[in-house]
């Protein structure tokens, strides 16, 4: 709860990294043992970066086994700057509901936490151990793909802490690209001569309502196989009385399968092609659109022998629960851990409605996974 109430929205996660590193300190940990990265600086979210990088804190093991790594990232959606949590029964809600909570994902930085804590307070016996604290999740993965990988000391075993039930055990996840469009109009003077101008807001718009008529944006589904695709941010325009002559798109398209990925931005690129061409001034004069297509992250899907998601089922069921299987529709910090040679499975953390006003955290399931990531952390049954 306390971690939860200090400000940390991407780009800006300085002071929760900070907060962690305290906490680490005064349970026992040495300082050579902790280190912030530049992942930040390698991020394209923000001019500057961010600032701070991934929080790595490296445990020599006590006993001889493969190192094991922690993760969780550290910001939160801008939703939940202000949070106030307070205790209602079995759940840890905002005090005001026009808030978010930021147990996405505060509650998984906190699991992986409390198992460093339990480690250095009760010297519990143990593998080598990384602990990562991930930034910039919430913007592209940044923390994850940008970190370096030198820092975690070469780990086989990998677990993340992101998700609802603790029971869970996220085991694949969809990728994205990222869309950025550029849509070129011609200004004019609205109550003059709008006839000379072309409007980009009108090229949206038909290209909007051409991707919602063919099925193209939202839910997805082609064949039996399921994307989405959203338009989230538009900036554009200075006077009502002006033609609006730019406007900026960013969307994104998202799918398990890369196939139906590329057609999803084929589709885009189509919409808003035509859309340009249809709209015309008085003259003939057409507009124009700028497409530019980022990967953020690519779908990936474990092995069920993969040894960390064996590992994880074992944990699961030491501390009671019985483990289910699932494949994400959400991109996660193992998305690019995975891609860059960790294998990492996704486990839940109890929280409840992320991304939105009236946020929760289920305490009984938050404690589950606290015992979940302990049992992984020293390798032992319960």
């Amino acid at each position: 709860m306390e971690l939860m109430a200090v400000p940390g929205p991407s780009g800006r996660e300085r002071r929760a990294v900070e907060w962690v590193r305290r906490e680490l300190l005064a349970a026992g940990a040495k300082s050579g043992q902790l280190c912030v990265d530049d992942a930040h600086k390698k991020s394209p979210h923000l001019d500057g970066g961010g600032d701070s990088g991934n929080l790595v804190f490296k445990l020599p093991g006590t006993l001889r086994a493969p190192r094991r790594l922690l993760v969780a990232h550290i910001d939160t959606v801008p939703l939940c700057e202000g949070s106030r949590p307070v205790r209602r029964g079995g759940r840890i809600v905002p005090a005001d509901r026009a808030t978010g909570l930021g147990a996405d994902d505060r509650a998984g930085s906190s699991v992986i936490l409390t198992a460093a804590l339990e480690i250095l307070k009760r010297r519990l016996p143990h593998p080598p151990l990384t602990f990562l604290w991930t930034v910039q999740e919430e913007v592209g993965l940044c923390g994850a793909r940008f970190g370096a990988l030198s820092a975690l000391g070469t780990p086989e075993l990998a677990f993340s802490w992101d998700g609802s039930r603790p029971d869970r055990l996220v085991v694949g996840a969809t990728g994205a690209y990222a869309l950025e469009i550029a849509v070129h109009g011609i200004a004019s003077h609205a109550g003059c001569h709008p006839e000379q101008g072309v409007s980009a807001a009108a090229i949206f718009a038909m290209a909007l309502a051409d991707l919602r008529r063919n099925g193209w944006h939202g839910l997805v589904m082609k064949r039996g196989v399921r994307g989405t695709s959203n338009v989230g941010v538009l900036r554009g325009g200075s006077a009502t009385n002006v033609v609006m002559d730019r406007l900026e798109v960013h969307a994104e398209a998202r799918a398990h399968d890369p196939r139906l990925r590329k057609k999803i931005v084929a589709a885009y690129r189509g919409a808003f092609e035509r859309a340009a061409r249809s709209v015309r001034t008085s003259a003939g004069k057409r507009g124009r659109v700028d497409f530019t297509v980022i990967p953020k992250y690519e779908a990936f899907k474990l092995k069920a022998n993969e040894p960390c998601v064996l590992e994880a089922a074992r944990a699961v069921r030491a501390a009671g629960l019985e483990p289910e299987r699932e494949v994400a529709t959400g991109g996660l910090d193992a998305n690019w851990l995975t891609a860059r040679g960790v294998p990492t499975v996704t486990l839940g953390t109890g929280g409840r409605d992320a991304h939105k006003a009236g946020e929760s955290l289920v305490v009984a399931d938050y404690l589950a996974a606290c015992r979940v990531a302990l049992g992984l952390a020293t390798g032992s049954n319960g």
